[in-house]
């Protein structure tokens, strides 16, 4: 289904709608490298493709005690890359982490490279690390004067970064399948005086090169590996049925296009890929963690990454971000070393999705059943495919992509209902105040939301 989407950005048929609305979509993503032992050649990369001599390599505490981090020192050294490591990225990160990080690159060149400026940063991890080292590497070479210069409004200021900023090379190795971090230009942190997540998206930020290696995935506790793929899962079907690009405003210069477009055929080719490729195989990499499983899973990330990462995603990414980070205790989790309150990313945006899909199904309800009709179709239930027409109401898409998603989630042996992260409808407006300010997100909702609508999507959240 996904092969037959056409690019066609911009109808000529309307010129009126064309002065409006915007009629053309663009795709802007990392170079990707995909392949079993990927990462062993990353020092050849930064030798010989960039010329850098000085790294800095941004991981986590556990990932540098695993397998993936000696073959990428072991490929660092062979090539002669002196580099120092940065291991204290916070899973989840927030304003003090990223602000650690910056602090670090800062001490790095005066403590090791004599006061010269590194040459290129490698980020090996999940969304975390990646994210951090986005941001360490903006804000270390661009020094703004503000911390929030960058920072998405309305919580930061949202000041544009130069359009002949060049920063220095970012080479993004995940190990998580999830984020697709390594494909776009967006940072996420928890903000500590707002109490939710926000962060800064420009296409400067996107990574010179993804490198996306089966192999480092192999190692994923089955938890992680649930919830980074649920995370696929939400960043595929929010970005096939977000809002329109065609009914956002057209910007006065290409150059102010926004990062998160609104669906678009270019975008909807990748999210369908992705959706497909995880309701496929999420449930076989969790149970037999295979390398053809976990190696789809990683690809599917990546394609997810290109198509929400243009399209954007929306109300249940939206609401995630209070929910992860207004939580008082850690949800029990294969996240050993957390040590502060942590809802695994994807867990948080996929506990709201059928509260979400059965409320924005009017919308669209041909796309939100073209998306149910995949994951009926990857757990072979021929006769739900076939029995749901168009004929079935108005909002038929999405309560049954709803259902889809349960069943699906019931699969993964994943527990749906806010209360089980200790929430109660006492925390509602706390919740709502943390989802309005998510501008970047929820305007492209495809169904408009205020207080009154993320009040009634919350309650019916919170059991699931």
């Amino acid at each position: 289904m996904w092969k037959r989407a056409v690019v066609n950005c911009v109808s000529r048929r309307d010129k009126r709608r064309y002065v409006s609305t915007d009629r053309i979509c663009e795709l802007a993503a990392s170079n990707l490298r995909f392949g079993v032992g990927a990462t062993r050649e990353v020092g050849i990369d930064l030798r010989d493709g960039f010329g850098a001599r000085r790294v800095v390599v941004f991981t986590d505490p556990t990932i540098r005690k695993l397998p993936s981090m000696n073959v990428l020192e072991e490929s660092l050294h062979e090539s002669g890359i002196h580099y120092v490591v940065y291991d204290d990225v916070r899973v989840e990160p927030n304003d003090a982490s990223f602000k650690d990080a910056i602090e670090f690159l800062r001490r790095a060149e005066t403590k090791h490279y004599g006061g010269r400026p590194y040459d290129a940063i490698v980020a090996l991890g999940g969304g975390s690390v990646m994210d951090t080292a986005k941001a360490a590497n903006l804000y270390h070479t661009m020094k703004p004067n503000d911390f929030y210069d960058y920072v998405n409004p309305p919580i930061g200021k949202g000041l544009p970064i130069p359009t002949n900023s060049k920063l220095p090379p970012l080479i993004a190795i995940p190990t998580t399948a999830g984020t697709g971090s390594e494909t776009t230009g967006v940072a996420i942190f928890d903000d500590s005086a707002t109490k939710s997540k926000t962060g800064i998206a420009n296409r400067t930020l996107k990574p010179t090169l993804g490198i996306v290696d089966p192999n480092n995935t192999l190692t994923l506790p089955e938890r992680v590996a649930v919830y980074s793929g649920l995370d696929v899962l939400c960043h595929a079907i929010e970005s096939y049925t977000a809002l329109p690009s065609t009914e956002r405003a057209r910007p006065a210069s290409p150059l102010l296009r926004p990062a998160y477009q609104g669906s678009n055929p270019i975008s909807d080719i990748w999210s369908l890929y992705a959706l497909e490729t995880c309701a496929t195989y999420l449930p076989r990499a969790a149970k037999d963690a295979d390398e053809e499983s976990r190696a789809k899973m990683l690809l599917a990330s990546s394609a997810a990454g290109m198509g929400f990462g243009n399209a954007g995603v929306h109300l249940c990414h939206g609401m995630s971000y209070p929910i992860s980070s207004q939580v008082k205790s850690t949800y029990d989790c294969d996240y050993k070393t957390v040590d502060h309150p942590i809802v695994p990313h994807g867990l948080s945006v996929i506990v709201s999705a059928p509260a979400v899909f059965a409320f924005t199904g009017v919308a669209d309800p041909d796309r939100h059943a073209t998306c149910a009709r995949i994951l009926a179709k990857a757990r072979g239930d021929d006769r739900a495919v076939a029995a749901v027409s168009p004929q079935s109401g108005g909002d038929y898409g999405g309560k049954w992509l709803a259902d889809e998603i349960r069943m699906f989630l019931e699969t993964l042996k994943v527990p749906l209902g806010l209360e089980q992260f200790g929430y109660s409808n006492s925390d509602i407006p706390s919740l709502v105040q943390g989802t309005l300010p998510q501008h970047r997100v929820t305007k492209i909702s495809p169904r408009p939301v205020g207080q009154s609508e993320l009040e009634n999507l919350f309650e019916a959240a919170m059991k699931g």
